[in-house]
């Protein structure tokens, strides 16, 4: 990857990473709840799966950047398996609580199915990462984290793509968000496609 690609890649992931921290520093009613109804805003249920999806979604994203470096991989293999862990757990709480406020998602149906969309894909990608390793097929392993990180970097498309929409393009919020609930995952997963497409496959083994 091109060195300025990578930097941009890695102050992304920690950006986004640490942006849950902001909830504890701001009034809730300056912040994306705040487009919900007030009875949802009140609903514990929904308050707890939604703290929980953008802190554990934020640990995912920055335990999950650092599997990328074949150095930090090659230097400390036990670190590297440290984070694996983390961005599993991690990944399974907040793909949960992200596919349950997919089903009160702004924008009705459309924004529903792709917000839920993203987070079975994400818990789905995830998972076959790990029943990869688990059967020490590191090759299988690697196409499928790519894959799973691809949806975690949703987290950053999604917050490049709704600025661009209002601020440039001058959108309707809410159709825009049914457009962004798609587009802030699907293109990752195609470039994901794209780049495993491109990796140098194993060499074939000798009996």
């Amino acid at each position: 990857m091109n060195k300025l690609l990578w930097v941009l890649f890695i102050l992304c992931a920690i950006t986004i990473g640490l942006y849950p921290v902001m909830y504890a520093l701001i009034d809730w009613q300056y912040a994306f709840p705040s487009s919900k109804p007030a009875e949802l805003q009140s609903d514990f249920l929904w308050r707890l799966a939604f703290v929980g999806h953008i802190s554990f979604g934020g640990i995912a994203m920055l335990s999950g950047w650092s599997r990328f470096s074949k150095k930090l991989r090659a230097k400390n293999l036990s670190l590297h398996r440290t984070l694996g862990k983390i961005y599993l757990i991690c990944i399974s709480l907040s793909g949960v609580a992200g596919f349950y406020l997919a089903l009160f998602a702004n924008g009705g149906l459309i924004s529903s199915f792709g917000f839920g969309g993203l987070a079975i894909g994400w818990l789905l990608t995830s998972a076959l990462a790990y029943r990869a390793i688990k059967q020490r097929d590191i090759n299988d392993h690697e196409r499928w984290m790519i894959r799973s990180y691809a949806l975690c970097f949703a987290a950053v498309t999604l917050r490049i793509w709704l600025p661009l929409s209002q601020a440039v393009l001058h959108l309707d919020f809410i159709e825009a968000y049914r457009v962004i609930a798609w587009l802030c995952w699907v293109p990752n997963l195609l470039f994901a496609e794209w780049w495993i497409s491109k990796m140098k496959k194993p060499s074939p083994q000798v009996a």
